[in-house]
């Protein structure tokens, strides 16, 4: 008996074996990742000061927007592998696996084998699952973190076990030191379950509870207290807040303003305004733009939508000043339209328009909704037998499923400021849910149990055409045979699951299974779209476009199609893209935290509408970043005309750092961030780097137009000498980029 307990499920091995293929198949060709964390991984490889602040750059002058813990591991990883795109991205598709696994093993005890099963196999097929954890973004390890600390807590309240519910609440803690705030999301769910389910007595209980709070509480903050404790000149500023506050940041930026939608305002710096019409939609923060900012490119404020014009948008230009096709979307989408500068997207930025159906929405449906129709009819199928004194364990875990579901999906419906792959805290809820609650219908359909057979027939239905709905609107881009296949297979299997209602027969067990089959068919698809149409490992999202598309996934056909494949389905990123600092664009419905989805398909050519060539990284899961690769003339020029100086250069644009950390391992200063605006260094500090002997050359502007302060940039040309484009830089014309000019000072004082 032992011995058949303790046999691997033959079942579950190609689960996992497909969710190993969706987050681990051609990683390899990823170059940089997603590049502002790929750099500060590459920093904190040289010293420990760097490890421990998470460094953006080599002088550990300034830190990522989030806190370290997933950085951590990335460096482990890149420690022993190297540093490249793929190893910086293993840690999270192995966490993307491990989620599968540990969904399976929670909900295998309560609701049987057959429900863990289809829980896992639903867990590995959320779209925003595979995209997510194919890139170097902490959500999929956050997500796993979360459910290794619910599986302590199902095991610690079955058992009665002290240190596994303690260890549960230290992990929620240590979860808030990958994203801050998002990981007590599912504390509502924590206390709940705790308190229905923990087997003692109450005095024990409340007293136990107090103990895991303090806990939770002290791992959160442990990291946080301890940098904000440093003297300030002793350590990094602490990358996009406000206050030079982990605190701040954590409450703040990371905190509340991803409700409220307003954003930081030094990570805005050098932005175009937000409209009028944004303004008093109350979800953007207007700012000063800093086009006007010395040592930045010229970066006219443009104006979108309307004329479709992005002049100026972070130093974007299209050629003459317009968006291809007239600046209208797919599908028959218009940039502009009447609802805010969102028209039929929604929203600038693919999240959608606020409100209690936004899940459902074609913005963020296709992300992880899909299979909702069956967990609301599966909860009632759970919950139809409730009687006060007859809460079973099925109900206790179910609830504490919604209780994890309910409130991000309400977070999520009214928030203003998040992007689409934020939507994987809602992957596990829906898959555990799924399992169990496709079990119950299925034991009232073979059971005949009144009203409750008639859920798995209709859940069949309802899911079906809701897959419809998603797949429709991309018709033009995937074929109209997918959504219809999935439509007319979902009608006809629910008329035969109705017929068959009332008798017996050896095949229906195995139409069940066709059923639900045929209901995974969409999201399965959307789950293989960053493999097949290509990925954005920026800001990733499922879906033909993905994030490859004009604001967050909506797409622009901006090469032969959209998502063409010709072009390896490539996006391209704002140049300020990164995970999620904040930045205002005009008309923004949205508060943007880093131009989410200003990717834009290339054509073959690598051009765009047969304009200059655009620099993209060189595998399909590096589209989306905008990278400036190592220009081996600037290169050389610099090492050669290095006489001791510690770093290479300084730059405002961390994007022309980012080749030099990560595949020259040189070492390289960033002035103001990721934004480059942070106040991370004033002239008094930039005059005694050089008289120190630590820097001499300085690289100002850039593709993303940043140019952090003006005193800044003045200094530097008061100070500096220019250095001919031609001495330094592959091609004489090639000191201008794509928005803006790039010029190398030489500061000797």
């Amino acid at each position: 008996m032992n011995n058949a307990k303790r046999r691997i499920d033959l079942v579950l091995l190609p689960i996992v074996l497909l969710a190993a293929f969706l987050n681990g198949y051609g990683i390899w060709n990823d170059q940089y990742a997603n590049s502002y964390y790929t750099t500060a991984v590459g920093s904190m490889l040289r010293n420990f000061h760097n490890f421990f602040y998470a460094s953006l750059d080599s002088a550990g002058s300034v830190t990522v927007d989030k806190p370290p813990v997933v950085f951590w591991i990335q460096t482990a990883f890149a420690y022993v592998f190297g540093l490249h795109g793929w190893s910086v991205i293993l840690p999270q598709a192995l966490a993307g696996i491990g989620s599968v696994l540990l969904i399976y093993f929670m909900v295998k005890p309560t609701f049987g084998l057959g429900a863990a099963r289809i829980s896992a196999l639903a867990m590995a097929t959320v779209p925003v699952v595979a995209a997510v954890s194919r890139t170097n973004n902490i959500d999929s390890m956050l997500v796993f973190t979360l459910l290794l600390g619910s599986w302590f807590l199902f095991k610690g309240s079955k058992q009665g076990s002290t240190w596994r519910i303690l260890i549960a609440f230290a992990l929620i803690g240590l979860a808030f030191n990958m994203k801050m705030l998002q990981a007590y999301m599912i504390l509502p769910a924590f206390y709940l379950f705790y308190l229905l389910a923990f087997n003692a007595k109450w005095r024990r209980k409340i007293i136990l509870l107090i103990g895991s709070t303090a806990v939770l509480a002290v791992v959160s903050l442990s990291w946080a207290v301890t940098v904000d404790s440093i003297p300030t000149d002793e350590r990094p500023y602490i990358g996009s807040s406000e206050t030079n506050s982990v605190l701040e940041l954590a409450f703040g930026y990371n905190g509340l303003s991803r409700l409220t939608g307003q954003q930081n305002r030094s990570a805005n710096a050098g932005m175009p305004n937000a409209s009028d019409e944004g303004k008093d939609r109350g979800n953007a923060t207007s700012q000063t733009s800093a086009s006007d900012q010395s040592g930045s490119g010229s970066a006219s404020t443009g104006n979108l939508p309307g004329n479709g014009e992005m002049g100026g948008m972070n130093g974007m230009t299209f050629p003459g000043g317009q968006l291809p096709n007239g600046g209208e979307m797919p599908n028959g989408r218009d940039l502009g339209g009447s609802n805010g500068g969102g028209g039929g997207m929604g929203g600038m930025f693919g999240t959608g328009e606020k409100g209690p159906l936004r899940l459902f929405q074609t913005e963020l449906s296709g992300q992880a909704s899909w299979l909702l129709p069956i967990v609301l009819l599966g909860c009632i199928a759970i919950f139809a037998g409730l009687r006060r004194r007859n809460i079973t364990d099925k109900h206790r875990e179910a609830l504490f499923w919604l209780a994890w579901l309910l409130p991000v999906a309400a977070f999520f419906s009214v928030a203003g400021f998040f992007h689409q792959y934020y939507l994987i805290m809602l992957a596990p809820p829906i898959a555990a849910l799924t399992g169990a609650g496709f079990s119950a219908m299925w034991t009232a359909y073979r059971e005949r149990n009144g009203w409750q057979a008639w859920l798995l027939p209709l859940s069949v239905l309802l899911t079906t055409v809701f897959g419809w709905y998603i797949m429709q609107v991309y018709n033009e881009t995937i074929g109209a045979g997918w959504s219809l296949g999935e439509l007319i297979a979902g009608i006809l299997i629910t008329v035969i699951l109705i017929v068959m209602l009332n008798r017996s027969h050896p095949w229906k067990q195995g139409l069940i299974i066709t059923g639900f089959m045929v209901m995974l068919i969409g999201p399965t698809y959307w789950a293989f779209t960053p493999i097949t149409y290509g990925g954005n490992s920026m800001i990733p999202a499922a879906g033909p476009t993905g994030s490859n598309g004009m604001f967050g996934g909506m797409g622009m056909a901006m090469g032969d199609r959209q998502g063409d494949r010709n072009g390896g389905g490539m996006g391209m990123a704002p140049p300020n893209a990164s995970d999620d600092t904040p930045q205002d664009l005009p008309s923004s419905d949205e508060a943007d935290p880093n131009n989410e989805g200003m990717g834009t398909p290339l054509n073959s050519g690598g051009s765009m509408n047969g304009g200059g060539g655009m620099p993209t990284t060189g595998g399909r899961g590096g589209a989306g970043n905008r990278n400036e690769e190592v220009d081996t003339t600037t290169l050389n020029y610099l090492r050669e005309h290095n006489t001791g100086e510690t770093y290479l250069f300084a730059t405002t644009d961390y994007n022309q750092a980012a080749p030099y950390i990560i595949d020259e391992n040189e070492a390289v200063i960033t002035l103001g961030g990721f934004s480059g605006s942070d106040p991370v260094y004033t002239t008094e500090k930039l005059e005694q780097l050089v008289k120190s002997g630590q820097v001499k050359y300085f690289m100002v502007g850039g593709m993303g137009g940043r140019g952090g302060s003006s005193d800044i940039g003045d200094w530097i040309k008061e100070h500096g000498t220019e250095i001919p484009t031609s001495e330094w830089k592959t091609g004489t014309d090639s000191g201008s980029g794509f928005g803006g000019q790039t010029t190398l000072y030489e500061v000797k004082l």
